[in-house]
């Protein structure tokens, strides 16, 4: 079982994430998005309104029901031993808040295009002061979206601690793109991405 805390299915849409914002404008113009565990899609509707088509995937689609026709909705059980919804599938843009489903990170990294941008905020070891969630099964560890992206995508940014908004909590979040093409005179590193303002 894997705690998602998107809100309630009727509540509306939350803001989107600062963070996704943030780096949104790296993902390629007009290249499909997925956000993977929806909830009420406020990042599915982020990048539907930048123009992007969207995938929507959730186990409970009720919170997207209103973008029917506007973004591509797919209700989807992703854990449990279930296939990867999507097939072969790539894009420019995987969006992942509020949810760790660790089986998941392959097919994830799998799923992204050359060039394709990973966008993943969730919770952290430290996170049970403050409340839910608190199992360990929902919780990174220390630096381990670095670990899980190590080898197959180059990092753009990447955050852990403490944070007081929207709520406190212990969070970790990774901006990292799917090219490591060495750059010219880099020593074999890749070529830097540009770093949007905050």
């Amino acid at each position: 079982m894997t705690q998602v805390l998107t809100g309630a299915p009727h509540a509306g849409p939350a803001r989107p994430s600062p963070w996704v914002e943030r780096f949104a404008p790296l993902v390629r113009s007009g290249g499909p998005v997925l956000d993977l565990a929806c909830g009420g899609g406020r990042h599915a509707r982020l990048f539907a309104a930048r123009g992007h088509p969207v995938t929507a995937v959730d186990l409970d689609t009720r919170g997207v029901e209103d973008l029917r026709g506007t973004v591509e909705i797919v209700q989807a059980d992703l854990e449990n031993g279930r296939p990867w919804p999507l097939g072969g599938r790539r894009f420019a843009g995987i969006v992942v808040t509020n949810y760790l489903h660790r089986p998941l990170f392959p097919a994830l990294l799998d799923a992204l295009e050359p060039g394709g941008v990973l966008l993943y905020e969730t919770f952290m070891r430290g996170n049970a002061r403050f409340g839910r969630p608190s199992a360990a099964a929902f919780l990174l560890g220390s630096g381990e979206l670095l670990e899980r992206v190590s080898g197959r995508l180059q990092v753009v940014a990447f955050e852990q601690g403490e944070v007081s908004s929207p709520k406190a909590a212990v969070v970790q979040r990774l901006c990292a793109v799917a090219d490591l093409s060495p750059g010219h005179g880099l020593d074999g590193d890749p070529e830097p991405r540009p770093l949007p303002t905050a």
